[in-house]
């Protein structure tokens, strides 16, 4: 059982900037993919970005150019970097690991972007 903690959210202005940490509890080298995904209010959950283990990655294209994704193998953490931000990104954003069939999910965090 791997536990996944999400930090880093907040309240920020409409072009402005978070990083996003995911720190999980055990090793995420051998996971086939990490990814951030997030729910905005009377939404469905989306897919953010995607990091292969091989360390391909792949964004929304809502978010393609001010979003970047990347991991720290030997911290155990995954990290969502958001500039630009609009009010439209406003929602919760969850941290998931797909350990090859097997999903493990963060308790999610919140983003709230001001106009």
């Amino acid at each position: 059982q791997v536990q996944m903690v999400e930090s880093g959210g907040g309240l920020v202005q409409a072009g402005g900037s978070l990083r996003l940490s995911c720190a999980a509890s055990g090793s995420i080298f051998s996971m086939n993919s990490m990814g951030w995904y997030r729910q905005g209010p009377g939404k469905q959950r989306e897919l953010v970005a995607v990091i292969t283990s091989g360390g391909s990655t792949s964004t929304a294209d809502s978010v393609k150019g001010r979003f970047t994704i990347s991991r720290d193998n030997a911290k155990n953490t995954v990290y969502l970097q958001m500039n630009s931000l609009k009010p439209e990104d406003t929602a919760v954003y969850y941290c998931n690991a797909d350990d090859w069939g097997w999903d493990y999910w963060g308790q999610g965090t919140q983003v709230t972007v001001s106009s």
